[in-house]
């Protein structure tokens, strides 16, 4: 497994850091692999595969490119530049532009597992073609709807943050890639499950990036140079997903279809903003849907940090379990 050495220090000032760039990779991946996780991810590849794959066809070389640089085990670091605070999607494709050239062929060595380079990809303009295909992934397939993911990249955020002020450093760590990152006790974190020698990252930066593809997103990059370290995770799977959970038909009817919503995805703390971002309903009305949950008793809010958490009462929650078993029986 590899790990890296962190002192309380480092983890203390650590922070979440949102990145349409790293957003852009993710979903590269995703069309890369053409695997879907979730529904919304199927609909998604549907739309986009097509176009995808064409301009892939009518340009060998990039496509080559590709997948010599999203190698098996480690993603050519050009490719995969370090999130910076509030960098925009241009700024960091500039930092992909910039790459030089041997540095480029060097990194594709390493993704290749340090097989040959591919005679085809022994050229100078790797890092412009490689710029070229993230601005045609962030144009065509995430800035359409970027908006709706920085809410739900913004949601998931909101959700870690309460959980460290709840369980603390270490059960957030766990949560991030489960079964690849972990918090190992003596300033150890896992990771990823490569055997990689440990580094010591004491006394640098350290962000954690969310994107929304689940099965393709997650990463981790550095920069020596900066002494910045990045571990990119999936966001909460219950956030991505194309349409929240299902709504008991007889729980709709008692509450109206939106209002219900609300109470069965409150079966886990979220905020008003995770609400927005997961049901696409305005503000406003998400606000309102929980004053009459609040003042019914059948949910409850609690603040941790800065924010302020909802969830089921246990009225609430018997009200949707007996719904749900009222609509099995219906069935």
């Amino acid at each position: 497994m590899g790990w890296w050495q962190i002192n309380a220090d480092t983890l203390a000032g650590s922070r979440f850091v949102l990145s349409p760039m790293a957003e852009t990779l993710a979903s590269l991946k995703l069309l890369h692999a053409g695997e879907a996780a979730h529904p919304g991810e199927r609909a998604w590849l549907d739309r986009h595969l097509p176009g995808y794959r064409e301009r892939l066809a009518a340009d060998p070389v990039t496509a080559q490119l590709l997948r010599a640089g999203l190698g098996r085990v480690w993603t050519a670091d050009f490719l995969a530049p370090t999130p910076g605070d509030a960098e925009s999607f241009e700024e960091g494709v500039a930092r992909v532009r910039a790459t030089a050239a041997d540095r480029a062929r060097a990194d594709l060595v390493v993704s290749l597992a340090g097989g040959p380079l591919p005679a085809a990809l022994d050229r100078d303009d790797l890092p412009e073609r490689a710029a070229g295909l993230f601005c045609y992934v962030w144009n065509e397939t995430v800035r359409p709807d970027w908006d709706r993911r920085r809410r739900i990249l913004e949601a998931d955020v909101v959700a870690r943050t309460a959980q460290v002020s709840q369980g603390g450093w270490a059960t957030v760590l766990d949560a991030l890639r489960p079964g690849r990152t972990r918090w190992l006790g003596d300033n150890r974190l896992q990771v990823n499950l490569h055997e990689y020698p440990p580094r010591e990252i004491s006394g640098a930066e350290l962000v954690f990036v969310p994107v929304t593809p689940q099965r393709q997103g997650g990463w981790v990059s550095w920069e020596d140079t900066r002494r910045r370290y990045a571990l990119v995770y999936p966001c909460t799977g219950a956030l991505a997903g194309d349409r929240p959970s299902a709504v008991p038909a007889s729980l709709a009817a008692l509450l109206g279809t939106a209002r219900a919503g609300v109470l069965v995805l409150l079966a886990s703390p979220m905020s008003t903003s995770q609400l927005t971002a997961v049901t696409g309903q305005g503000l406003g009305s998400v606000g309102r849907h929980l004053k009459v949950l609040l003042d019914a008793g059948l949910v409850e809010r609690r603040r941790a940090g800065r924010s302020v958490l909802y969830s089921r009462t246990a009225a609430g929650g018997v009200l949707v379990e007996a719904q749900n078993r009222d609509d099995t029986y219906r069935s």
